[in-house]
């Protein structure tokens, strides 16, 4: 246990002892438990005094002693249909690696991007930012890092001597599949934990608003995903890492290499695609979708009479079938348990201590007390609302935990836009978005880190380019909130929403 780690666990014990005996009467006492409950699990996750998943389960233990809540009751946040999509698309994910699809889907990507550095990075920027839209941050970084390194090596050896352009290329191969990797998890409900976060306190939060399915997630995320790409990587490769028009790869035929060493497409392969493919479209397609004058495509859940299926019935169907359907290698399926266990059951104990968290929050009032006090923010107007809404998220997630992070804030920002008058959109769709926009700091996010010990990324560049993505993910989630949310979520630009 490092010096931070045991100043965050003497302070958050201080803090909480010191809500507990402040005194108060019968109507204040759950808020200022509550509080202390709050900001103990607050200070423990940013300075990660235990491990996160064990901070998680506190509310497990508190609530019911401090009668915040009975045992059953927030026991049940821990397993809730948007945990179990999450779970399902894990399971999917590692099915794919277990059968090197996500490499070779990586590799057919990049060998399609062409050969000049710049389109190269860019290459790896989509191939990264695709993988992560469907597996994990992490593991897209860790089946990028490998290719990158290899391409780096052997691209640098027609220079004796590193220059300005050749380190650059290797800078932005390293920055491009970290920031890949961050921006493209936000392109799908599965693709990064803040999007699930968002999804279960908004249902919990607001039980007769509309869902939002998965669908209709991918309507702003895909669109937001490429744009922000696009714009990433011509700011990074041509204003502030540049590499000469001059510099030419010292083997173009790397990739083709890599893809040739992993042979023709096998069996698993194509039954893992053809599952992959499935579970999307069942993802895609499961509600009605509606286009406007009229015109709807049905989903299948309508046609077929089930209404009670949901996204996460999806994905957990879907991982089953992967446990049933043979892999035509060696008489084994095309999952097993073996692979499964590897599952993140950390995150998932992150994701439940959050919303127990939000259901303490909103159970005891003292969300909606925070929300009155930050009923001001119905005087600004929505530019500098979800601008700065963003820009606090951003910084903060710099430095802590994405999921933490939103699982503290998208309650208190619920409650603010019911006191406030706000659209709940307008605060906590570009929270959503921005936690997982930390580009400045190693300890920010898995990808940076893992990028950084690389060797090709030196903290003062990761700083300088991570502060000016940061800067450009605030205004970019701000035009897309108000621009492209507004008409996709149906969202008013003044007043909260009548029936939610």
């Amino acid at each position: 246990m490092n010096r931070k780690n045991k100043i965050g666990l003497f302070a958050g014990l201080l803090v909480f002892v010191f809500f507990l005996l402040i005194p108060s009467d019968a109507n204040n006492v759950l808020l200022y438990r509550t509080a202390g409950i709050s900001i103990l699990i607050a200070i423990w996750w940013m300075t990660e005094a235990i491990p996160l998943p064990v901070t998680a389960l506190l509310p497990v233990a508190l609530f019911p002693l401090l009668g915040i809540m009975d045992g059953k009751t927030v026991s049940a946040f821990y397993f809730n249909s948007y945990i179990f999509l999450f779970m399902g698309g894990f399971i999917i994910a590692l099915s794919m690696e277990k059968w090197n699809l996500h490499k070779r889907i990586a590799l057919f990507i990049l060998s399609n991007i062409g050969q000049n550095p710049k389109r190269l990075v860019l290459g790896f920027m989509l191939a990264t930012a695709f993988l992560s839209m469907w597996i994990s941050n992490t593991a897209a970084t860790m089946v990028m890092l490998p290719i990158g390194i290899s391409i780096i090596k052997q691209s640098l050896d027609n220079y004796k001597e590193s220059n300005k352009f050749t380190d650059n290329f290797a800078l932005l191969v390293m920055l491009g599949i970290a920031y890949g990797a961050s921006i493209g998890g936000i392109g799908t409900l599965i693709g990064t934990p803040p999007n699930v976060v968002f999804m279960q306190i908004f249902q919990m939060e607001f039980p007769n608003a509309p869902e939002i399915s998965f669908a209709k997630w991918l309507f702003l995320g895909l669109p937001f995903v490429l744009f922000f790409l696009l714009t990433s990587w011509f700011v990074l490769a041509w204003l502030v890492f540049p590499v000469s028009a001059d510099f030419q790869l010292a083997d173009k035929s790397i990739i083709k290499k890599q893809r040739k060493a992993l042979g023709p497409l096998t069996t698993p392969e194509k039954r893992q695609f053809v599952v992959f493919v499935l579970t999307a479209l069942l993802w895609m397609f499961r509600k009605n979708i509606e286009f406007g004058d009229g015109f709807t495509i049905k989903g299948w859940s309508t046609l077929l009479n089930f209404p009670g299926a949901d996204d996460g019935t999806v994905a957990i169907f879907m991982s089953i079938m992967l446990f049933l359907i043979p892999s035509g290698s060696k008489s084994s399926m095309l999952m097993d348990w073996k692979t499964a266990v590897k599952l993140p059951w950390g995150i998932l104990l992150l994701f439940g201590g959050g919303f127990a968290l939000a259901g303490g929050l909103a159970s005891s009032g003292l969300s909606n007390w925070i929300g009155e006090k930050m009923c001001f923010l119905s005087t600004l107007s929505n530019i500098p609302t979800v601008a700065g809404i963003s820009a606090i998220l951003t910084y903060l997630t710099e430095l802590n935990s994405n999921t933490a992070t939103t699982q503290m804030a998208l309650p208190v920002l619920a409650a603010i836009s019911r006191s406030a008058d706000i659209h709940p959109f307008l605060l906590m769709l570009p929270a959503t978005l921005a936690a997982s926009c930390a580009f400045m700091l190693p300890v920010a996010t898995p990808p940076n880190a893992i990028v950084f010990g690389s060797g090709y990324v030196p903290i003062s560049k990761m700083i300088k380019a991570g502060f000016i993505l940061d800067l450009l993910s605030i205004i970019i989630i701000t035009i897309f909130i108000l621009l492209i949310a507004v008409p996709i979520f149906n969202i008013q630009l003044s007043g909260f929403p009548v029936g939610w």
